[in-house]
Parts: structure tokens; C-alpha cells; sequence
């Protein structure tokens, strides 16, 4: 225990120094992280946004499945709008002098987190409930509907064999991409943290620093790539993405296309009183 209070003491020590100005990092290390977090803040906020909008918009999307795509869009957007800033403005300022409200000041990753080297049993539950967790409850769900496939497929005959809808389709293959990435973007950083929750004095200090930083600004840049996943494999998505965008120059476009979708709603659906005359002359007839 006092090996694990040294280096947050040696931790603590470090982040004052960058504040100091001592140690700094080179200038095109922090031109580096603060353009990728730069980057990964504006798709994040413009994606996110264009999500919920184009739920909103298009009846088309508003399914159940949705829902889900929605909560995610909020969350990441959530993510951008106060982790983000307060480390950008970190970066910027090579060190933090907002106090230790927030949480424990980590000068190598310009941000608040907790020290992976005073508590191994907390270091290990956080990766157990937030990754490990979410990774083994996923990837059953997936597994229990590709055997499920399987099984009826199986089961009924091929000349009557139920074709699968285009769209079922793209959503479950969307929402596979939208899985394998989270857990590439944040597998480093859960692996990490659990290989130094096992041996805080052996592991932690042959990790290097760079690695370290690329896995904590991966596990950011996950939040920006949902909304592109979903442009690129979904085409609902995609149109309604390309009207939003074509109306920021033309306002009225916006609620046009917004009524357009309800009026073509209706044109598209039948009246009961044309279907009853047609049921009543083919009765005639």
C-alpha cells in the first residue's frame, strides 16, 4: 500500500510540474491530441444531432429498434458537451487549474480520472461492470439470434423458407459494427487497467506513456463514430441526413420535407371508403 500511495504521490507531483511548465510535452504532441479531440467533439456533437433529428423527421425510423439509437445519440452527446472541453482545455493550458472538484487530475491524458494503481479490487470492477460486463451480454444476445436463425431455417421447408427483410438486415448488421467498435475502441484501455489492477509496482511503471494516451483517446473517438456507422450502412438514414443538411440552406425546405413525409403518408395509404366501394362492386359483379 504506501508503493501505491508513492506513485500517486510521484502522479500528482507530475501533473503540477506540466502546470508548472516543467516537462512539458513537444508542441506537436498537444497540436496532435487537442486536433483529434477537436475533431472528434465536432462529429460527435454534428452526428449525434443529425441521429435524433432524423428519427424525429422520418417516420421510417421510428421503430422500437430506434430507440435504442436514439439513447446512444443523447449519451454521446452528453459525453461531448463536459468531459470534452474541460479537456481540451487542459491541452490548451498544459495542465489543470480548475482544483480537484471534478476528480483526480491526470497530467498525462490532460484529464479527471481515477488512478489505476491505489485500488486494484476497484480497478477491476470498474473494467468487470463497464466493459466485460456489456462485451459477454452482447455478444450472447448475437449468438442466440444467429442459432435461433438457424434453427427455423432448419426447421421450415426451403420452398416456404421466410425471407429475411432488407431492413432487419441492415439493422442487425449495424448494430454488429456499432458492437465490434466499441469494443475495439475501448479494449486497450480496460486491458491496461486490468493488467495494472494485477500488479500495480510491476506493471504500471513499464507501461509507456504513449500507449497509455492512444487507448484513452481511442475510447473517445468511439463516441463520434456511431452516427457515421449509421449514415453509411443505413439508407434511411443517409437520405434524411442529406435533406437536413441540404435544408440549413433553405429553411423551408426543413418543414416541408417534415410535412411532405406525413401528406405521403396519407396518399400512400388507401381510404376505407375507396376500399368498401371496390369491395362493393366486385360483390356486384
Amino acid at each position: 500500500m504506501p508503493e501505491n500511495v508513492s506513485l500517486l504521490r510521484n502522479r500528482t507531483e507530475l501533473g503540477h510540474s506540466r502546470a508548472l511548465g516543467l516537462g512539458a510535452r513537444p508542441a506537436w504532441a498537444i497540436t496532435v491530441l487537442a486536433s483529434v479531440l477537436i475533431f472528434t467533439t465536432v462529429v460527435d456533437v454534428l452526428g449525434n444531432l443529425l441521429v435524433i433529428i432524423s428519427v424525429l423527421r422520418n417516420r421510417k425510423l421510428r421503430n422500437a429498434g430506434n430507440v435504442f439509437v436514439v439513447s446512444l445519440a443523447f449519451a454521446d452527446l452528453v459525453v461531448a458537451f463536459y468531459p470534452y472541453p474541460l479537456v481540451l482545455y487542459a491541452i490548451f493550458h498544459d495542465g489543470w487549474s480548475l482544483g480537484d472538484t471534478q476528480c483526480k487530475y491526470d497530467a498525462r491524458i490532460y484529464s479527471c480520472t481515477f488512478a489505476q494503481t491505489v485500488s486494484s479490487s476497484y480497478t477491476i470492477t470498474v473494467v468487470i461492470i463497464h466493459f466485460i460486463v456489456p462485451i459477454m451480454v452482447v455478444t450472447f444476445c448475437y449468438l442466440r439470434i444467429w442459432i435461433l436463425v438457424i434453427q427455423v431455417r432448419r426447421k421450415v421447408k426451403s420452398e416456404v423458407r421466410p425471407r429475411l427483410k432488407p431492413s432487419d438486415l441492415r439493422n442487425f448488421v449495424t448494430m454488429f459494427v456499432v458492437f465490434v467498435l466499441f469494443a475495439i475502441c475501448w479494449a486497450p484501455l480496460n486491458f491496461i487497467g486490468l493488467a495494472v489492477a494485477i500488479n500495480p509496482t510491476v506493471v504500471a511503471p513499464r507501461i509507456p506513456e504513449w500507449l497509455f494516451v492512444v487507448s484513452y483517446f481511442m475510447a473517445y473517438f468511439n463516441s463520434c463514430l456511431n452516427a457515421i456507422i449509421y449514415g453509411l450502412l443505413n439508407q434511411n438514414f443517409r437520405k434524411e441526413y442529406k435533406r437536413i443538411v441540404m435544408s440549413m440552406w433553405m429553411p423551408k425546405l426543413f418543414f416541408q420535407e417534415t410535412s411532405r413525409g406525413g401528406t405521403e403518408a396519407m396518399k400512400s395509404k388507401p381510404s376505407p371508403a375507396l376500399n368498401n366501394n371496390e369491395q362493393m362492386k366486385g360483390e356486384t359483379l
